[in-house]
């Protein structure tokens, strides 16, 4: 029968007059996709057929149904919007006379009675259905309401995105972003922290709207991503119609950071200013009443340790600064502590002072070096409040660091070129006009030939007169002057310069330095032997005696007896037979 309807309606087309009871047999199977057409059709003529309205709701309540509540919501609330305006016809229409004229039409509705046990169709139960219908005006607003509060909790969350994307491209990184924090930062942080909440406000009235509408086919539910990197971290997007919403917990995430920006970046640009105002202090109290300031600069290192900052900025510039700054007052303290040294007679003391001065200075000189080198644009941009409020203007500092490097540079040289000539100075002892060698590699064109030489000590050797020879013996004192100086003459013939490279040299003394011995020999042997000038010299009263003497043994070495005065040459034959000369204290030979 229902093919054959649709055959006939097909047939017939719109030009024709629709009989409802032919309609209603595909209402009342529900092929509402077939009858909707001519159901339209024949409520255009027919205004007051309630029951044809009644289907006419159905229909467009069954099209609702199809809708997604999220993705169609206009086309669904469109829907259940006709729905209800053709229930509310239908309504309105249905009358006791309605119902019981056309029971055919409502067989639907029909069930046993309780008290009769008869079967029928009330009127009342047609109104209770047509009224629960009537229901999805309030269904109708709240998927309106739901949509509004999900679009809301994305808009939001869409708006958190961007202002936590605006923070994160304000920042080359995590270190400039704590660095460089201001008023500015904390309102925006304040700002993003406000909009998050308003998300997770609109996504739980959106949750609650779900509940009271039952199934609406979408169970979201937030599942907050912690922010570990500024840089990478916060900015992929999420699909708010997927059940599990990894969101980046961008509340949590600004509270931390405001947290430490408030209570440890702020403080810490205070505390940095405070303590370059304490070293600018201690460099007035240097120059004004040039006194030593090394302990408070040891007292004031053990206040600069900000392990927080050195999380963030392990070479933090300030920092780096106040280490040059102290290092100068190290070395203008260790200036001051060396004044005395200056008028010392003792040149070693003077040298160990040099050398912790250039040492000290070399410092600043490798300290200011490293802060020239590095990029001070930008990191005084991380450090905009010590810089402005310590130096004034960031040209301020540059010319700061460069004037140190530049003063350290020239006092490297000064302090270097001081510290080579007393390290030569120590080479040479001076007596008057003359420079006698602590050392044996002299040039050629010296007269003095240093034989035997005690680093820093003494020098004996022979000193010449166009060819002909002299000896001489010389002891330094700290202060680089003569202690001992004694001059004696030598076997000319012996010691000719030609026969220098063949001359060699012995010296003893007694164990309080009070007695010197030397002995000046050829290992050319003249006349069968070996020539040789002995000399006795004592420290307070320079030279004893010198005498000339010929071993038939080359001398070995000296035995210095302080009991009988005896001074005692071994000589060592080529078959290593040893032979004694014993001298007494006036240089004769003991037979």
């Amino acid at each position: 029968m229902t093919g054959f309807l649709i055959i006939t309606f097909s047939y017939q087309g719109f030009g024709q007059k629709i009989k409802y009871k032919d309609l209603f047999v595909l209402l009342n199977a529900r092929q509402f996709a077939e009858a909707e057409p001519y159901l339209k059709k024949y409520l255009k003529v027919n205004d007051d057929n309630p029951n044809a309205y009644l289907f006419m709701g159905m229909i467009y309540q069954e099209k609702a149904a199809k809708f997604d509540v999220l993705k169609q919501t206009d086309e669904l609330a469109v829907r259940l919007d006709s729905a209800v305006y053709f229930f509310d016809k239908a309504d309105k229409g249905m009358t006791e006379k309605e119902v019981s004229r056309n029971d055919e039409y409502y067989q639907m509705y029909n069930r046993r009675d309780v008290r009769s046990g008869n079967f029928g169709v009330k009127l009342s139960d047609v109104k209770l259905d047509i009224e629960t219908r009537l229901k999805l005006k309030e269904r109708a607003q709240q998927i309106k309401l739901l949509k509004s509060q999900f679009v809301s909790a994305e808009k939001y969350y869409t708006h958190s995105v961007k202002l936590f994307q605006e923070i994160q491209a304000a920042y080359p990184g995590q270190k400039e972003f704590y660095l460089r924090a201001d008023d500015k930062l904390l309102a925006e942080l304040a700002h993003l922290v406000q909009v998050y909440d308003s998300c997770h406000m609109s996504f739980n009235d959106y949750k609650a709207t779900s509940q009271v509408l039952g199934k609406t086919g979408y169970n979201q539910d937030f599942d907050p991503v912690e922010i570990k990197d500024f840089k990478k971290d916060g900015t992929t997007t999420v699909d708010f119609f997927q059940d599990d919403l990894k969101i980046w917990d961008y509340r949590r995430w600004a509270l931390g950071s405001r947290e430490i920006i408030e209570k440890e970046m702020i403080p810490l640009g205070e505390l940095l200013v405070g303590l370059d105002v304490e070293i600018n202090a201690l460099q007035h109290k240097l120059r004004k009443d040039s006194v030593s300031v090394h302990q408070e600069v040891a007292q004031l290192r053990t206040k600069i340790s900000f392990p927080s900052l050195l999380k963030i900025d392990p070479q933090p510039l300030p920092l780096k600064v106040f280490e040059m700054k102290m290092a100068e007052l190290d070395y203008g303290s260790q200036i001051i502590s060396d004044r005395p040294l200056r008028d010392s007679l003792n040149v070693l003391v003077q040298i160990e002072g040099l050398k912790k001065e250039l040492a000290l200075v070399k410092k600043i000189d490798s300290l200011s070096g490293q802060l020239v080198e590095r990029n001070l644009d930008e990191e005084m941009g991380n450090y905009h409040h010590f810089v402005t409020t310590a130096y004034s203007t960031p040209v301020v500092l540059k010319n700061l660091i460069k004037g140190t490097k530049e003063f350290a540079a020239r006092e490297v040289k000064r302090k270097g070129d001081e510290l080579t000539k007393k390290n030569e100075a120590l080479r040479w002892i001076l007596s008057g006009a003359d420079s006698i060698p602590l050392f044996k590699e002299v040039s050629p064109k010296s007269r003095f030939k240093p034989l035997i030489v005690q680093e820093g000590k003494s020098s004996a050797g022979l000193q010449y007169a166009d060819s002909i020879a002299s000896g001489y013996f010389y002891t330094v004192a700290l202060s680089r002057k003569p202690e001992v100086a004694a001059t004696f003459a030598v076997d000319k013939q012996a010691f000719r310069k030609r026969n220098l490279p063949f001359v060699k040299g012995l010296k003893i003394q007694d164990e309080k330095g009070l007695v010197y011995f030397l002995v000046f020999y050829s290992e050319t042997k003249i006349k069968d032997k070996y020539p040789a000038t002995i000399t006795k010299i004592y420290k307070m009263e320079g030279l004893a005696w010198s005498i000339n003497y010929s071993f038939s043994q080359l001398p070995e070495g000296m035995v210095f007896s302080t009991d009988t005065f005896e001074l005692t040459i071994t000589t060592k034959s080529s078959l290593g037979e040893v032979f004694p000369v014993i001298f007494d204290k006036t240089g004769k030979v003991v037979k």
